[in-house]
């Protein structure tokens, strides 16, 4: 448990299981939305992408039904087998980095991604990822939950 996680409204993150000698390679850092929200996470020219970016990204890849294959990393190296239907064809090697919810939880089973959209003050939009599942999920979650981010160029 990471004691006052929950309560943050400010930008906090840390590593799976508070172990940045185990997990920041290759998994990285855990962050809350409200890190998200500062928009500082990304190098110039980059950004956590919207809800609406990440529906256009698995439109793309032929719908959340089939999207999550597209885009996790292929084998068992990090996923649990079986990495339902991985191939990566789109390049984005995604990575099964677990999440905080007051406690760490998944590691190994799913990958959980922000966006920067908000569906209300207390939640926000995110997509997930599984090793059992070809699909991608939107959900909302607690804006305190520790979650992967990605950046993706901005145009």
């Amino acid at each position: 448990m990471v004691q006052g996680w929950a309560a943050l409204t400010t930008g906090a993150y840390c590593w799976y299981n508070n172990d940045s000698a185990t997990y920041e390679i290759p998994y990285g850092k855990l962050y809350n939305w409200h890190t998200v929200n500062t928009g500082k996470l990304c190098p110039i020219g980059w950004h956590v992408p919207t809800d609406a970016e990440w529906t256009i990204l698995t439109t793309s890849l032929g719908g959340i039904g089939v999207a999550g294959g597209k885009l996790k990393e292929t084998g068992i190296t990090h996923w649990l087998s079986p990495n339902s239907g991985a191939t990566n064809e789109s390049g984005f090697t995604a990575l099964p980095g677990g999440g905080l919810t007051g406690t760490f939880h998944y590691i190994g089973s799913f990958g959980y991604w922000w966006s920067t959209s908000e569906l209300s003050t207390d939640e926000a939009w995110q997509r997930t990822m599984y090793y059992n599942h070809y699909y991608v999920t939107r959900t909302n979650y607690l804006k305190t939950y520790g979650l992967s981010v990605r950046c993706v160029m901005s145009l």
